[in-house]
């Protein structure tokens, strides 16, 4: 019997011809948490790379902890992969990711909306439409991981109120897809993004990602755990920090924190 949270799959067919060659895709009508099952096919063997899709999630989380709204409706995915690096490698993929998600809206949202926030959020028009979570096991042996996954939410038709940044969903600006479509235009747009990453470095992945950064150039206030700095939004930095312009003139380099715009309430 499986267990509760774990149920409906799709069809091994109907999986196959969603995502690129080469990915596999698992879908569930409701389970805890996609990067949970992603955690549990690791530590089974599974080295993917392998899309989870979950119409709803009991459990879902978001980065620091917190609890990741899942209604119905909207598309909450796991990509499980074997990265073939260390963490600090890996750390980039996320802005890899966020690039594939930006591609992806934009099949369904006017694009000019469509701008990344760092370090992995996107947003529509200000307001936040997709988060990306990643999490890893190291292998023990030297600095390779063992596994990766990459979570991703995007609202397609609803949007929680309940959270600390404005958030807003694909219907309110576009036509939003059904999930399984979503998963498969998200795939197969994380497939060419990756691909050009191993063919052309992080560089090109950052410059692409620079191009649409939102408050590139601009004051913004980034909050720490243990302070928070204001600053000018100067750069991404080649390891994928953000570097802040401080009003004294020096640089800043801020490796995780949660960014604030001007104009966007508290």
């Amino acid at each position: 019997m499986r267990p509760s949270w774990q149920r409906a799959r799709s069809s091994p067919d109907m999986a196959a011809m969603t995502v690129p060659d080469g990915y596999e895709l698992i879908v569930f009508d409701e389970i805890d948490s996609t990067n949970e099952e992603a955690r549990r096919r690791a530590s089974s063997g599974s080295s993917g790379p392998l899309w989870i899709l979950a119409h709803t999630q009991t459990a879902g989380r978001g980065r620091r902890g917190r609890a990741w709204v899942s209604p119905r409706g909207n598309l909450m995915t796991t990509l499980l992969l074997d990265p073939g690096c260390g963490p600090a490698d890996a750390a980039r993929l996320s802005f890899v990711a966020a690039l594939a998600v930006h591609d992806a809206l934009r099949a369904w949202v006017p694009s000019e909306k469509v701008r990344l926030k760092w370090p992995n959020d996107v947003l529509v028009e200000g307001r936040k439409i997709a988060g990306i979570l990643l999490e890893t096991a190291s292998s023990g042996e030297g600095q390779h991981l063992a596994w990766l996954a990459i979570g991703i939410g995007i609202n397609l038709l609803h949007a929680p109120s309940d959270v600390s940044y404005p958030a807003t969903f694909v219907n309110a600006h576009g036509q939003a897809p059904d999930c399984l479509s979503a998963v498969g235009t998200l795939a197969a747009a994380w497939d060419q993004r990756f691909r050009a990453m191993r063919a052309q470095g992080f560089e090109a992945i950052r410059l692409a990602w620079l191009e649409r950064a939102a408050g590139l150039g601009t004051d913004i206030e980034v909050r720490l755990p243990s302070e928070t700095i204001k600053g000018r939004f100067n750069t991404l930095q080649t390891d994928g920090a953000l570097e802040l312009l401080l009003p004294d003139g020096q640089r800043r380099r801020v490796s995780a924190g949660e960014v604030f715009f001007p104009d966007v309430p508290r």
